[in-house]
């Protein structure tokens, strides 16, 4: 099974900006996608962005124009570049691989945006 390792999480303040990597163990374009999605206390696993293996791009809503998913093939990487950060973006920031509609997901790296 893929392991997923996120990193890039830390404390900014509101209007910050502040990028994700999430190191897959296996090729990426071995998946049919990836993407991020991120949990806060209290609340239900939220989809934030999605990257198919052919490269077509979707966002949630609340992210898009703030958010930005790439990928690095040659570094089985994907990153989350986030720009004006909010404090209810406050929250633990996960990616997944996805594969055959099966989604692995990795343990987050948290991200805490200060008012």
């Amino acid at each position: 099974q893929v392991q997923l390792v996120e990193s890039g999480g830390g404390v900014v303040q509101t209007g910050d900006s502040l990028t994700l990597s999430c190191k897959a163990s296996e090729n990426i374009l071995s998946a049919d996608a990836m993407g991020w999605g991120r949990e806060a206390p209290g609340k239900q696993r939220e989809w934030l962005a999605h990257m198919s293996r052919l490269g077509v791009i979707q966002y949630a809503d609340i992210v898009k124009g703030r958010f930005t998913i790439t990928r690095d093939n040659a570094k089985d990487t994907v990153y989350l570049q986030m720009s004006d950060l909010k404090p209810e973006d406050t929250a633990n920031y996960l990616c997944y691989f996805q594969e055959i509609g099966v989604n692995t997901w990795g343990q987050g790296t948290q991200v805490t945006v200060s008012s």
